[in-house]
């Protein structure tokens, strides 16, 4: 458990005892005996989390809390008093701690709590990285000017400022997950983390841990306390990706929890609170699976407050060459490729084509051409055969 601590505290011994604690753990940790200097140390020193006592001369904990909250809010803030009660614990959890620990201070709890800081620090770190490259990358943007992507567009603008939740349909490759993201960073919660869940790839054993987190011990092989996707998402987006491939039961626990906004994780006893705007996708017809009794209904209307659909490609083959000069312009830019292009002929084969696996199969296409014929133009004869038919390919069933 690499990382780096820094500990507020005023009284000496607790700082002693939490430092042998966490350098045992394999921290580096740093320690003052007052806000004022404790601010000081955290722009220096870059803390991964804090632990910070509410009782101090000078500038209180929550005092230092908030300023820490102002100018360096990624890092998890773990509070502890030996005064403490409840009101107090919860005036610092609504103020922004990760956590409350009470004196005398439990080896266990500061373990635990501390795993678990590190895990949400390492995380935060990632998404905000993720979500830089993202935005580099410009996938939170719809490329087309048919009118099925300037309607879908002028939808999402309208629905993306609320926090109602929205439920995406579309085929495979048609870019519902763009489509979440156009929506989360056009919202009031564009600053905070939009986390995504593909609930096919997940096992069904894993997925309660996965979406609610777990405790250490809670099941054979958690050796360690994980956080789950819906606290990740506190106060951002969560992402249900292929929510029509998740199983019953899984779906009554997320029913309950979608209402409730509050769950434990696997193992724990402890009540989570968390307050997210759901964005879920599927490439199912769930009103037929309701009919085959593999979805709930009552999920299904709690999911589609807003319905947005993402049309498939062969309903706006002119967006094809506003697409394939999008992808050029990617692979060039992030791989150094020689410019590519497409004369006429072939480029009446692309638009004609029906692409069953949408905007994901032409820019797999893109890619491939760039490969074998960068730096030069593409004919038709060039192109594979199931683009030189045209449609017919389709109609035959050979694509």
């Amino acid at each position: 458990m690499p990382g780096k601590v820094l500990i507020i505290d005023d009284e000496e011994s607790i700082r002693f005892s939490l430092r042998g604690i966490l350098e045992d753990e394999g921290l580096e940790v740093s320690d003052t005996d007052n806000a004022e200097d404790g601010l000081e140390l955290l722009g220096s020193e870059n803390p991964d989390i804090i632990f910070l006592d509410i009782w101090l001369p000078g500038m209180d904990g929550l005092e230092a809390l908030e300023r820490i909250n102002e100018e360096h809010a990624h890092v998890p803030v773990i509070m502890i008093s030996g005064h403490g009660n409840i009101e107090t614990a919860v005036t610092a959890l609504k103020n922004g701690a990760f956590d409350f620990i009470e004196k005398p201070l439990s080896l266990e709890k500061v373990e635990a709590t501390s795993r678990n800081a590190l895990e949400v620090a390492r995380l935060k770190q990632e998404n905000r990285e993720l979500r830089s490259r993202i935005d580099g990358n410009r996938t939170t943007r719809l490329t087309g000017e048919s009118p099925a992507i300037e309607h879908l567009r002028q939808v999402i603008e309208r629905v993306a400022p609320t926090d109602a939740w929205v439920l995406i349909t579309g085929e495979n490759g048609t870019g519902k997950e763009i489509v979440a993201r156009s929506v989360h960073s056009q919202s009031m919660r564009a600053d905070k983390p939009m986390v995504a869940v593909n609930c096919a790839a997940i096992p069904e054993e894993l997925i309660e841990s996965e979406l609610f987190g777990h405790e250490k011990g809670a099941f054979t092989g958690a050796e360690s306390a994980q956080v789950g996707k819906f606290e990740l998402a506190d106060q951002g987006t969560l992402f249900l990706d292929e929510i029509g491939d998740m199983s019953l039961k899984t779906q009554a626990k997320i029913l309950r929890i979608l209402q409730e906004q509050c769950f434990e994780r696997v193992g724990g006893r402890k009540t989570i609170r968390v307050d997210v705007r759901v964005i879920a996708a599927t490439n199912k017809d769930l009103q037929e699976e309701i009919k085959a009794g593999t979805f709930r209904e009552d999920l299904y209307y709690r999911l589609k407050v807003f319905p947005l659909e993402v049309p498939p490609l062969r309903e706006r083959s002119g967006d094809v060459p506003l697409l394939i000069d999008a992808f050029t312009e990617g692979l060039v830019r992030r791989h150094g490729f020689k410019p590519l292009a497409f004369d006429e002929r072939a480029m009446e084969c692309i638009k004609t084509y029906e692409w069953p696996g949408n905007v994901r199969e032409l820019k797999n296409f893109v890619e491939r051409m760039f490969i074998m014929y960068a730096g030069d133009t593409v004919n038709a004869e060039r192109l594979p055969p199931e683009l030189r038919s045209g449609n017919a390919a389709v109609q035959t069933g050979d694509a």
